[in-house]
């Protein structure tokens, strides 16, 4: 049976935020070692410096992580360059399965996440659940769930996020044991039978105007947009020169496509929300997820009313799904782009409350990792889903 410990920091010192958080989460005094440290940093702190005394203060555990913009642990929200939060997990480490891969990129997202799915059906065919990390720059996420789920059916709920920069797009970072990687994808598999996780997103974003139409795509790469070069109509129509870089469109330039019927309902919303995480100079978009001839594509504008009441609604849902459990822990995913790029401080900590306070009891928030990065995973009509521009949360309930 597995147990979770989670604390966060804004400490400067790398070697020191580690420490300071393995002390809060197990206590002053406790002793630190753990079977999985889930790490998730803000680009202002040595990795390095980070992973090494991870290993010092938990030498028996396997570290998986990446790097984000900001944090989410239960002592609140924050997003400054020196923001460290984690998850430690104790217990069995035979139900605990981590598998990596390298050089994953859009053109064999599917291949990676079929070497990830293999790799965790080997250590463990009981996996029931898996925690998800990559790199979130240039890649076809829709295509690494298909990867996983070929291997591991797809009945076992994926969970997680991309890692990302401090909203430049430029590269993001991911950890595994004492390593640091540019462009890796991370899975945890869970095997404990007495845990089940409840997942679910919510965006609250409205599409505008007239679509635009992909009249030529390759996967995950948008080459033309209405007939013309793809970047060019796009920054166009933000109303931006076509040499903004993706760190200026990300927070202002969600793409929407339109959802089928029988998701609108569960959704909140008639769209699924899209970022461009990377562009070419002929003007090629990365897209993160493939994208087909003829899809449609709108501009977007946030609604601060529906992202509050698709918020609550999302909550009421998950206290329904725990049927009066209080979770053993909670992962967090949420966009980049709903933190301090888009909210004053004040709403944004009013969010984080809305979405702490119905999973806690006796005002105490459980274990909680939360990240903002630049994708989330999330179930959607009962299928696996990749997410953007969303709050997406994991709660991970004792049956």
């Amino acid at each position: 049976m597995l147990s979770f410990h989670s604390a966060s920091t804004r400490m400067v010192n790398s070697k020191r935020a580690i420490t300071e958080c393995l002390e809060a989460a197990f206590g002053e005094g406790h002793a630190t070692d753990c079977d999985l440290l889930v790490i998730y940093s803000s680009m202002g702190h040595n990795f390095q410096h980070l992973l090494d005394q991870a290993h010092e203060m938990a030498p028996s555990a396997r570290i998986v992580g990446a790097s984000c913009c900001g944090i989410v642990g239960k002592e609140g929200v924050s997003e400054s360059m020196k923001d460290v939060a984690i998850m430690a997990v104790r217990g069995a480490p035979e139900e605990i399965s981590v598998a990596h891969v390298d050089g994953i990129l859009g053109n064999n997202s599917y291949e990676k996440g079929r070497e990830l799915g293999r790799q965790l059906k080997a250590q463990h065919p009981g996996i029931n659940m898996v925690y998800f990390i990559a790199s979130g720059i240039d890649i076809a996420n829709d295509s690494c769930i298909a990867g996983i789920e070929s291997q591991l059916g797809s009945g076992v709920t994926i969970f997680g996020a991309t890692s990302a920069d401090n909203m430049k797009g430029v590269i993001s970072f991911q950890f595994l044991d004492n390593q640091v990687y540019e462009h890796a994808a991370l899975a945890v598999g869970f095997a404990d039978p007495t845990l089940e996780v409840v997942t679910r997103a919510t965006h609250g974003f409205l599409a505008i105007g007239e679509p635009m139409e992909v009249t030529r795509a390759e996967g995950h790469r948008i080459i033309e947009l209405d007939g013309r070069p793809a970047w060019e109509v796009y920054t166009e129509r933000l109303g931006l020169p076509a040499s903004a870089t993706c760190g200026e469109t990300i927070p202002i330039g969600a793409l929407a496509e339109e959802l089928p019927e029988h998701l609108k309902k569960e959704y909140g919303n008639d769209h699924i929300l899209r970022a461009v995480t990377k562009h070419s100079d002929d003007g090629v978009m990365y897209y993160t997820t493939e994208c087909s001839k003829g899809t449609k594509l709108w501009l977007t504008v946030r609604d601060e009313e529906l992202i509050f009441s698709e918020m609550n609604r999302m909550m009421e849902w998950f206290v329904e799904q725990g049927n009066g459990r209080t979770p053993v822990a909670v992962f967090h995913a949420d966009c980049l782009a709903r933190g301090r790029f888009l909210f004053s401080k004040v709403i944004k900590d009013e969010l984080i409350h809305c979405m702490q306070h119905p999973l806690s009891r006796d005002g105490e928030v459980p274990p909680w990792l939360g990240i903002y990065g630049f994708g989330e995973f999330a179930k959607l009509g009962g299928a696996n889903t990749y997410h953007n521009y969303t709050t997406a949360i994991y709660a991970l309930y004792r049956r």
